[in-house]
């Protein structure tokens, strides 16, 4: 099976938002430290629903407590 490749390049990402076009397309049109900056700029590139999402740092591990 195949790595899920979300965004080319992904090293030059790691703990940035990052926004494409569809989850099908791993061009990043833009990115950033804040979410809605990310949003906001892929909106003004013309594109009515990126998709923003974090891009972990490399190395670190993230854990989530549901309380």
């Amino acid at each position: 099976m195949e790595p899920l490749v979300l965004v080319n390049d992904i090293d030059r990402y790691g703990g940035k938002y990052v926004a494409t076009k569809s989850f099908k397309d791993n061009d990043v049109l833009t990115s950033g430290g804040d979410p809605v900056k990310v949003y906001n700029e892929a909106r003004s590139k013309g594109i009515d629903e990126p998709v923003v999402f974090y891009v972990p740092e490399k190395d670190v591990v993230y854990i989530y407590l549901c309380q």
